[in-house]
């Protein structure tokens, strides 16, 4: 079995209260950059992970975030 390095591997589950969310994943390392981006619409669901290459996930407009500590709504643009 090979060894890979721990990194936190939460995951998060977005759901657009609007259309138009816009979910950013942000690259782990010394330069933090977009590596990912996805919109949805009203009522779509997300489910998004922390790797090995995501350090953050930026979530634009309204939207609920659920995680393992907790909810919280974004807020409209």
């Amino acid at each position: 079995m090979e060894n890979k390095p721990s990194h936190n591997s939460d995951y998060i589950v977005i759901k657009a209260i609007e259309d138009g969310v816009n979910v950013i994943g942000l690259t782990r390392g010394t330069d933090t950059r977009f590596h990912h981006s996805e919109k949805l619409d009203k009522g779509e669901v997300m489910i998004a992970q922390f790797t090995e290459h995501t350090s953050a996930i930026k979530v634009r407009g309204h939207a609920k975030i659920m995680t393992s500590y907790g909810e919280v709504d974004s807020e409209k643009k």
